[in-house]
């Protein structure tokens, strides 16, 4: 497999729900090593993009390709096995577990320890050591032993992030990962992310609404409108660009120079 594969890429994708067409005929590529912002008003259709190429949802037309093979008719655990992570924009947690067992449950995974997973996993050193490495890298080693829906909102994204990583994904999709977030949670996250963005054998694909968070982070932007990708380039480049303005923005120019929250 070359380098000028992409590590996901998306041709003509389309669905429709009755007369509406949500994402309408996207063609995107995606490679190792770069982190891409998609951006766009509300009912742009990107979360609905998202949960096309992690499988939450099928097309209607167009294909998905990730490192060059065709996944557009698997299912979402197949494609996290192949190596595509999501983080979602509402939390998804086992709010009953522990911490610790929630990202427990994704090492195993990765692991392939599939039988009396609690007894057994909980006597492996090995997967005690990397849960805890994940639990460490978004700081919650200290909250291990609580139980999920005890944590605090900004926490509990903390965890979903930390078994995202634990999954090992090559590429991986945050959809909002500040949403919700006190100020002082928000630099764990944006942190973490960027520690993600220096390891140049990952892909990262991220929505926000957030333009301090879009140009902090992303080297480049594609812009939504109506299911329809209407700019795609460096994030100075497309947020100066007309058609952007008129369409996403729709304030004066200079908020974005100025790290306004994009609405």
């Amino acid at each position: 497999m070359t380098g000028d594969v992409p590590a996901l890429s998306t041709r003509d994708l389309t669905i429709r729900f009755g007369g509406q067409i949500a994402v309408n005929a996207v063609t995107c590529a995606f490679h190792r090593g770069t982190l891409t912002a998609i951006v766009g008003p509300n009912g742009a259709g990107k979360t609905t993009y998202f949960n096309l190429i992690s499988g939450q949802l099928t097309p209607t037309y167009g294909s998905i390709s990730l490192f060059g093979k065709d996944i557009t008719r698997m299912g979402a655990p197949h494609r996290t096995r192949l190596g595509l992570g999501r983080a979602f924009q509402l939390i998804n947690l086992y709010p009953s577990l522990t911490v610790f067992e929630n990202v427990r449950l994704a090492v195993q995974s990765v692991a392939q320890i599939r039988f009396d997973f609690l007894s057994i996993a909980a006597r492996d050193s090995q997967v005690r050591q990397q849960t805890q490495h994940w639990l460490d890298r978004v700081k919650l080693g200290p909250r291990a032993n609580l139980i999920a829906a005890a944590l605090s909102h900004g926490d509990q994204r903390k965890l979903e992030v930390a078994i995202l990583l634990a999954l090992e994904p090559q590429v991986l999709m945050f959809d909002e990962p500040t949403a919700g977030m006190s100020l002082d949670e928000i630099p764990t996250i944006l942190d973490l992310i960027e520690e993600i963005k220096q390891e140049t054998h990952k892909t990262v694909l991220l929505v926000e609404h957030r333009m301090d968070v879009v140009t902090r982070l992303a080297d480049r932007i594609i812009v939504l409108q109506d299911g329809m990708l209407i700019a795609d380039g460096a994030p100075a480049e497309v947020v100066a660009l007309p058609v952007v303005q008129q369409a996403y923005l729709g304030v004066q120019q200079n908020a974005a120079a100025h790290g306004e929250a994009l609405q």
